[in-house]
């Protein structure tokens, strides 16, 4: 692999632009009054929209992939073939996770059986936090990736070639699928034997 670093530094620099100013909609901007499923799929790519058109090309959305999450119980049901607010938030969740957790997993972030009520708290939590992540996580790729991007390094773990930020951030991925999985799944552990794995394990 060997990318070019001016031309992976002006598509940082785009990238940037487009995620300061992406946001998930807020729950009182979400279409309560029932939607068909093709309605709903081309709401989610409208929202959704900060996916590179490679992977919108691969239908990171169909209608069998929303039957499927309610077969599974992922989320709700529609009601009557229609989906409303809560449906929507829903699968905005779980498409903006699905990449980084297993299906298990995300049921854990947002179950369902939850009131309209719970699920409007989820879902404005999330959102916040989907935003503040949005802006952490690019201002990071500037402090690392000054030297391609021209900028002053300010960091002893700047990265000065476009091959080693790829390498990075995969990495970084890797860690943070661990580190959420791990958090999740202390839902279901013994508190009994934290202190005996932390001791054994010593990660």
């Amino acid at each position: 692999m060997s990318l070019d670093n001016d031309l992976v530094a002006g598509k940082l620099r785009r990238w940037e632009k487009y995620m300061n100013d992406f946001t998930l909609p807020d729950w009182d901007e979400i279409p309560d009054f029932g939607l068909y499923m093709e309605q709903v799929i081309t709401l989610l790519k409208d929202y959704l929209d900060y996916l590179p058109p490679e992977l919108k090309e691969e239908q990171f959305i169909t209608a069998s992939t929303i039957n499927n999450y309610v077969r599974t119980k992922l989320m709700p049901e529609p009601l009557k073939k229609r989906y409303y607010r809560l449906h929507i938030a829903y699968l905005i969740i779980i498409l903006t996770l699905k990449q980084s957790l297993s299906m298990a997993l995300i049921h854990k972030v947002i179950p369902t059986g939850l009131s309209e009520r719970e699920v409007e708290e989820i879902y404005s939590a999330y959102a916040l936090r989907h935003r503040t992540a949005a802006k952490h996580f690019t201002e990071q790729i500037k402090l690392l990736a000054a030297p391609i991007l021209h900028h002053e390094v300010t960091s002893d773990i700047a990265i000065y070639t476009a091959d080693d930020l790829v390498s990075h951030s995969v990495i970084i991925s890797g860690f943070s699928r661990l580190l959420a999985e791990k958090l999740l799944l202390l839902e279901d552990a013994d508190p009994s034997r934290l202190k005996i794995d932390s001791d054994d394990e010593k990660r």
